[in-house]
């Protein structure tokens, strides 16, 4: 029987709704495993998945790569030519060389990636595409995932854009610090929820060698205690804000004979 998984490093959830919708797409009434490698207390043991399995292996782009510790926590799957899609979130600008470090990454795990996707969501910094990944995104993956699952077993390998050796990027963001304002009522949802464990135990010191500006703590406080304050980051939001303003299409991979194998 085959167990779809949908594996996956998400901050602020772009990344988690994206693979837990082609794991679903995938298992139809069956049930989908989770695996969320976003959480760092977590011992990242190895994990093994078989030829029966199916996997949505998911995380989001930092500077054009994947972030650092995605790619340690995902190194702790194994796959045995497991059948999986390879998924990178961003924010509306460009994925750069983060799906082909991923795909690559995958295979030397020992998964046999049989898809890939560049899935847009909305961005860390700014008001860049708030409502997505939204319904018109779900409905592509949905077909996507219909147009891989018509492909015969054996087909040819798969290409994906990027360029080896990758570029400079991946351990975090622009370094903004998120801070904290009077509202806080230390509760210690942000401390758990750190993926790097950046968040000391009074809610309020912030480790910066340790923070990747996903603002996971800004975007989850209930009370609205965590902001990112300062012009130089207003100033970057609102140039993201207005460059980014259009609208950036989904882009899907899959293996074709022609080598033409984009969507």
């Amino acid at each position: 029987m085959t167990t779809a998984a949908a594996v996956y490093f998400s901050p602020t959830g772009n990344s988690r709704r994206s693979a837990l919708c082609l794991a679903e797409c995938w298992a139809g009434a069956d049930e989908v495993r989770r695996v969320d490698l976003t959480d760092w207390r977590e011992k990242w043991e190895e994990q093994v998945f078989s030829p029966e399995d199916f996997v949505v292996a998911a995380a989001p782009v930092y500077a054009g790569r994947l972030p650092t510790a995605a790619l340690e926590r995902l190194r702790s799957l194994r796959g045995q030519q497991t059948p999986c899609i390879a998924v990178v979130t961003y924010g509306n600008r460009h994925y750069d060389d983060a799906l082909l470090e991923l795909t690559d990454l995958l295979g030397e795990q020992g998964f046999l990636v049989r898809g890939a996707a560049a899935l847009v969501g909305r961005h860390t910094y700014g008001n860049v595409q708030p409502e997505r990944p939204d319904e018109a995104d779900f409905a592509e993956n949905a077909r996507f995932v219909d147009a891989l699952r018509g492909l015969p077993p054996q087909v040819a390998a798969l290409a994906v854009p990027g360029s080896r050796p990758y570029q400079a990027g991946g351990r975090g963001k622009a370094g903004f610090l998120p801070e904290t304002n009077y509202r806080c009522s230390h509760c210690g949802l942000c401390v758990r929820k750190c993926p790097m464990g950046a968040i000391a135990r009074d809610c309020v010191t912030i480790d910066a060698g340790r923070c990747i500006s996903c603002f996971r703590c800004i975007r989850g406080c209930r009370l609205q205690a965590k902001e990112a304050l300062g012009s130089a980051y207003k100033n970057f939001a609102d140039m993201l804000t207005e460059k980014l303003a259009q609208r950036r299409e989904n882009e899907y991979f899959l293996p074709k004979e022609n080598g033409n194998n984009s969507q």
